[in-house]
């Protein structure tokens, strides 16, 4: 198994070399393996598929750091989480989540500018880049420096300011974030005019994109990193729905003609090599 410092490094990397690579998000330690199996460099945790696995609408500090865990113990890659609003709006309480993120052993990890407050969603400009500039502080000082993502959620949460998002994003490169991040880019244009507008890797996440659009499309227009979010959980809760529900409404089993083959699934979970 590769240490902690091997892994980071492994992950930095990646944002470094020519092209675009996927980062997809496995919700626990099997879909993990078989994201490793099927021979993906990095990993992302969504805190939608831990919500999900739990049964509950919000998940907890405490809860996306055991994911996190569990999911960095189940393989061999490099793991960034999502790490939401870091659960605290004060600077130095957020970036004290960053600290934990790094001793659970993850690669990297994100802090957002969405409150969770309906009334206020986004914060402040000078409270968001403070938050930034804390949680810097806190992945550079570590033994093994943290890679931070910083995203600005702006176009997800009912501010629709393309102007405003990359001003965010810019602040939050000079306050010292590695990676940037804005959930809702929906075509290649605006991911390219997002990328011409910043100097750091941009973080693309499929759930808003345009049907139609490829890897091909989101690397041509200059992003460094695709990740799907909760994407893959969902699909995989859509399958369990439409079984559950074929059984029930049809008394129909032909959905077992789909599912997965137990020894190709087994051979993705054994370790590599």
């Amino acid at each position: 198994m590769r240490t902690q410092a091997e892994k980071t490094a492994s992950f930095r990397a990646l944002h470094q070399k020519p092209g675009c690579f996927l980062i997809p998000n496995p919700w626990d330690a099997g879909t993990a393996k078989i994201l490793a199996g099927l021979g993906y460099e990095a990993l992302a945790t969504t805190s939608l598929g831990v919500a999900n696995n739990l049964g509950h609408r919000g998940v907890t500090r405490d809860q996306v750091l055991a994911n996190a865990r569990e999911i960095v113990q189940a393989t061999d890659l490099p793991v960034n989480a999502d790490l939401e609003n870091c659960f605290a709006h004060e600077p130095a309480a957020a970036a004290e989540t960053i600290r934990m993120a790094a001793e659970a052993g993850l690669a990297g990890g994100s802090i957002e500018d969405y409150s969770n407050d309906p009334k206020a969603p986004i914060y402040d400009f000078d409270l968001s880049v403070e938050r930034v500039r804390a949680a810097v502080a806190v992945a550079k000082s570590l033994p093994v420096p943290f890679v931070l993502t910083a995203r600005a959620e702006n176009l997800i949460r009912g501010r629709n300011d393309m102007a405003d998002t990359i001003r965010r994003l810019k602040a939050y490169s000079a306050a010292g974030a590695e990676v940037l991040y804005a959930p809702g880019l929906k075509t290649a244009a605006e991911i390219r005019a997002m990328v011409e507008a910043i100097d750091r890797p941009l973080n693309v996440v499929t759930g808003w994109l345009e049907p139609g659009i490829t890897v091909a499309d989101v690397a041509a227009a200059g992003a460094k990193r695709i990740s799907v979010g909760g994407a893959l959980n969902r699909l995989a809760l859509a399958a369990f729905v439409d079984g559950a529900r074929a059984m029930k409404e049809e008394g129909s089993f032909a959905w077992m003609q789909r599912i997965a083959d137990m020894g190709a699934v087994r051979k993705l979970f054994a370790p590599a090599g």
